[in-house]
């Protein structure tokens, strides 16, 4: 019987992955108070049968917090809250990053401590809402326009909550370039306006993502630092525009330079977004050295065709690990995965529908 390479041992430049399976970063708003707590290590202990997990997105700095109950790692409380999951998961056997997401203008000051504001690269406002906890559903509100004070501040951020992360025992940091956040905001010139060394050109446009993943490697190692990208993504208002692939051929040339360790090329068409073209992933891959991660509605056969290919290095899964804890032991064995997925409860605040899922009974 053919070897599933999907099952066996991966690599992230010196990490050793326990195979080539990658639980895809998902919010999932359980941290009270932003702080990780027991629950969330729980929650991640149960999947620890995957090689690498990369967590739900977290805050590096108070004014990324756009959402309701996420998780940040810019206090002590914070990194001590994330070392109950590091120790849980490290225990299972997995590898564990956290990823890194500065909301920026996907936000609402609801949802945010006092004394923050709402920040992004140009005052470019958001179609659509989001939830609060206090007053539910609110239309997201015009940011501000980061002046190059607060490009210099938010920068610093990252490489605080980085050092922060080490500190909490993550094997690395992902930084959070997809979606619509802070990071891809400024790659697109739909969101990015600006007329200084920012904005305009595909050059200017990736400066600010270069020199925060730049400044990131430096301070906790370049082998130790990932990125997430979603050419052709339209999450959180970000329109197709004509230069992406002159944007993500320059942008993955530049993060080879950087010899990071990996790119994580999120793919959203399975939730009904536009095709990532395969000549677009098939550039990076060309352009990138290192790891890639592809992520996006994979199935077994799906994720082994991509492995095979070359196309990809390791396959992130999302939504399977979410109703299925024990995902690994199923692929191993075969058995069927659980179809029964509690959607209206993604987002709410308790264990419900995040860590009573059953694993597979033989």
């Amino acid at each position: 019987m053919k070897e599933v390479k999907l099952l066996t041992p991966g690599k992230i430049e010196n990490l050793n992955l326990q195979n080539r399976v990658v639980m895809a970063p998902m919010t999932r708003c359980r941290a009270i108070g932003n702080v990780p707590n027991e629950l969330i290590a729980s929650y991640y202990e149960q999947r620890s049968g995957a090689g690498l997990i990369i967590t739900e997105g977290t805050s590096p700095s108070p004014n990324g917090l756009g959402y309701a109950r996420i998780p940040g790692l810019f206090s002590k409380e914070q990194v001590d809250g994330w070392k109950k999951t590091t120790t849980a998961v490290h225990k299972g056997g997995a590898k564990i990053f956290v990823q890194f997401m500065h909301s920026g203008r996907i936000s609402h000051q609801l949802n945010m401590p006092e004394g923050t504001q709402i920040l992004a690269p140009s005052a470019v406002k958001a179609a659509g809402q989001m939830w609060t906890d206090a007053q539910q559903m609110q239309d997201f509100p015009i940011p501000k326009a980061m002046s190059a004070e607060e490009l210099t501040m938010t920068k610093n951020e990252f490489v605080n909550a980085a050092k922060n992360a080490i500190e909490a025992g993550f094997d690395g940091v992902e930084l959070h370039a997809a979606n619509g956040y802070l990071l891809e905001q400024f790659l697109s010139p739909v969101s990015n306006i600006r007329t200084d060394n920012y904005g305009g050109s595909v050059i200017n446009r990736s400066r600010f993502v270069l020199e925060v993943v730049a400044a990131v490697a430096e301070a906790i190692g370049k082998e130790k630092t990932g990125i997430r990208v979603s050419p052709y993504g339209v999450a959180s208002d970000m329109p197709i525009y004509p230069q992406i692939d002159a944007t993500y051929n320059y942008l993955s040339e530049q993060l080879n330079e950087l010899g990071i360790a990996y790119i994580h090329i999120v793919d959203h068409s399975a939730m009904g977004a536009p095709v990532v073209p395969l000549e677009t992933k098939e550039m990076i891959r060309k352009n990138f050295k290192n790891t890639i991660i592809l992520s996006g509605g994979y199935d077994m056969e799906r994720a082994e065709a991509d492995l095979e290919s070359g196309l990809g290095d390791l396959v992130a899964f999302g939504r399977p690990f979410i109703n299925n804890p024990d995902l690994i032991n199923r692929f191993k064995n075969n058995w069927p995965l659980t179809q029964d997925l509690k959607m209206d409860l993604f987002y709410s605040a308790d264990e419900k529908g995040y860590t009573d899922y059953p694993a597979h009974k033989a």
